[in-house]
């Protein structure tokens, strides 16, 4: 594999190009921050509502993938799919168990989806494989693998394109934390061994960030103060030391939006409870927006960037009295 930075698909480039034309980019200040609202849509159908699902861009289909979740009774393992307009089942032959917090990200050399861990009662350490060509999932059967975890923050590596994990939680490890950092070779899981490395935390915010070609995490659960933000280069973790720090949240639900160029962060639990708050990392600081109009309140939604139809989509979540199926963008009013 050669260390040279990925390059993005041609339809992911020309897409960041001309979104950047609908919007400003953010400042370094709040006063910087365009004026934004989140507006509901309306889809002919929509996946029954659920939280902490897992979803993704896929570059292939063009169309973001939803996957699992749960509901106050059931955890679920349904596929659905959004092109920007509607939500689309997907009857797959073969489906991963149901779960709650699995997470999901794309894989560029590969070009496929890669969803690992999760929760169904009990803490999953499996890898699946969405195609988006065939629309399928395949089982991968790893030599190593980080073993059962949930809420684990899985993104897309900015150097080299592969799939990349930090964390996760599993109160039956001794570690219930762990610190590691782990790579998707595309048929196994390599360990790897970053000089530093945040706190060990699940279930936070983590993002790609392209426009500075690095992933960015804040937040989470875990044993120790989680907030804090870090950046990951492919190579090494490095502590952020923004003016404003983002509060403590986890629960939450990122995606980068290429028009702000900045890694946004909606709803998720805080120590007194969910939220709707909306925060954007600018490559330095954390800037709340002040949306026009924002979704209710939640925790565990789910947010991606679809590149087609250059929207910012978010669905479902818990809200305050019951799990949600809603879909909304984030758009200029």
């Amino acid at each position: 594999m050669s260390n040279r930075s990925f390059r993005l698909c041609p339809a992911i480039a020309i897409a960041i190009l001309l979104t950047l034309t609908l919007f400003t980019p953010l400042g370094a200040a709040a006063a910087d921050a365009p004026s934004l609202t989140w507006v509901q849509l309306t889809p002919p159908n929509s996946p029954p509502a659920r939280g902490a699902a897992a979803m993704a861009y896929d570059p292939v289909s063009k169309r973001i993938v939803l996957f699992g979740g749960t509901t106050a009774t059931k955890y679920l393992n349904d596929t659905w799919t959004f092109d920007g307009t509607t939500w689309t089942q997907v009857n797959t032959p073969v489906a991963p168990p149901a779960r709650a917090s699995g997470m999901m990200a794309y894989d560029f050399p590969t070009r496929k989806l890669v969803m690992f861990g999760g929760f169904d009662s009990d803490y999953l350490g499996d890898t699946w494989i969405f195609d988006g060509a065939t629309q399928t999932w395949t089982q991968a059967n790893p030599l190593k693998s980080p073993g059962p975890l949930g809420g684990c923050l899985l993104f897309t590596d900015p150097k080299n394109g592969r799939v990349d994990l930090f964390g996760g939680f599993n109160h039956n490890r001794k570690v219930r934390y762990p610190i590691d950092t782990w790579r998707w070779t595309g048929t196994s899981w390599r360990k790897l061994h970053p000089a530093t490395s945040p706190e060990g935390r699940s279930s936070g915010a983590v993002g790609n960030d392209p426009a500075r070609k690095n992933v960015v995490i804040s937040g989470g659960l875990g044993d120790l103060m989680t907030e804090n933000t870090w950046t990951w280069d492919g190579s090494d973790w490095t502590e952020q030391v923004p003016v404003t720090q983002m509060p403590y949240v986890f629960y939450t639900s990122t995606a980068y939006a290429p028009p702000l160029q900045a890694v946004l962060v909606f709803g998720g639990d805080e120590v007194t409870g969910a939220e709707n708050t909306t925060w954007a990392w600018t490559g330095s600081d954390w800037i709340q927006l002040q949306p026009l109009q924002s979704p209710p309140v939640r925790d565990s939604p789910a947010m991606a960037y679809d590149f087609a139809s250059r929207q910012l989509i978010m669905f479902g979540g818990a809200g305050l009295e019951a799990y949600l199926n809603d879909t909304w963008k984030l758009t200029r009013p």
